[in-house]
């Protein structure tokens, strides 16, 4: 399949309503749950995806549709949010910068622009289309792992229902 902008844009612009639909209103047991010591919470899942809204997709976005200067992509710091802020706030600023980066990214990419170029820091060149379709998947699986996360709370008492329960066996 090729990468389709309205088709791209339609499914990033719902993320903060699956996750404000999925999350808000569940105690911290829920939202801070973790798989192991070093997995993301759900919570800190959404501190991930703000600094991806705050420095990675737009800025590298732009990076490629410049036409002057170094194509190099600034590394990405994974865990570079802000851990003190409240499960609420997080969402709310998530809900706020997704919507700001859409208008963004339907005013500055065209279909034409897609085979424009950057070098990542680990990958070398890579195409906008790479890009911008890696951010839709990098969406679907943090909503997997926010799933998955939230499952794994009653992985024990399933009983032997666990055997058709695929998510608590990945």
């Amino acid at each position: 399949m090729v990468y389709n902008i309205p088709e791209a844009l339609n499914l990033l612009s719902r993320t903060p309503q699956v996750l404000r639909a999925l999350l808000e209103g569940l105690d911290d047991q829920w939202v801070n749950f973790q798989k192991h010591e070093n997995a993301f919470s759900p919570s800190a899942v959404i501190g991930h995806l703000i600094a991806g809204e705050k420095t990675d997709w737009i800025l590298r976005s732009k990076i490629m549709l410049s036409e002057e200067g170094v194509k190099e992509f600034p590394p990405f710091d994974r865990e570079g949010f802000d851990q003190s802020v409240s499960f609420i706030e997080r969402l709310n600023e998530f809900e706020t910068l997704r919507t700001k980066n859409i208008q963004t990214l339907k005013a500055l990419v065209t279909e034409s622009d897609l085979h424009k170029t950057g070098i990542h820091p680990e990958f070398g060149e890579v195409t906008l289309e790479q890009h911008l379709a890696t951010w839709v998947v990098h969406d679907l699986t943090h909503l997997f792992q926010i799933a998955e996360s939230l499952a794994l709370r009653y992985k024990e008492t399933v009983g032997p229902w666990i055997q058709y329960l695929r998510i608590l066996n990945v």
